[in-house]
């Protein structure tokens, strides 16, 4: 958005983190990160023992109580064979109002949300206001498994709006 902002049509938010100008990436990551109880996660100190950690494997405890609570018990199963270490972010990133904030934003929040909570969805959209805000009521954070089908003509409806 950033980069290209006039290739873009619409950006869609789904259960996500969604930075702008005035709230950034880290701020986010640590509110997430003040109310989620990493338990079983691993982490990777690739610059030394005395460095911050540089990146994350997250566990099947925190998967299955925070991310897939209402999905279906066989994408939690999948979803932990696959989990592999992410990159963890220490710099922040940049949004200009010009360019990144002139991209047209729909941010979808899901109720059951136990990563990105609704307060803190909220505060995001306070922040960074989207031209639209849709609810699904009865998700978790994988929308795609816990409400495919509401997930989909909420994206249908945003193609057909914004195209």
């Amino acid at each position: 958005m950033e980069r290209f902002p006039h290739k873009i049509s619409v950006a869609v938010f789904a259960t996500a983190a969604m930075p702008g100008p005035d709230i950034s990436f880290l701020t986010i990551l640590q509110e997430v990160g003040s109310h989620l109880d990493f338990m079983d996660s691993q982490y990777r100190f690739d610059d030394g023992d005395t460095k911050p950690a540089t990146s994350a494997l997250v566990g099947p405890k925190v998967l299955a109580s925070s991310f897939y609570q209402l999905s279906p018990p066989e994408d939690l199963t999948l979803a932990v064979t696959l989990v592999r270490f992410d990159p963890l972010i220490t710099e922040e990133l940049k949004f200009s109002k010009h360019r990144y904030g002139s991209v047209r934003k729909v941010y979808i929040l899901c109720d059951q949300d136990h990563a990105i909570k609704v307060d803190l969805a909220m505060l995001m959209i306070n922040k960074n206001p989207p031209d639209e805000v849709k609810v699904i009521n009865g998700s978790d954070h994988m929308v795609m498994f816990s409400r495919p089908l509401e997930l989909f003509s909420n994206i249908l409806q945003i193609a057909e709006k914004y195209s």
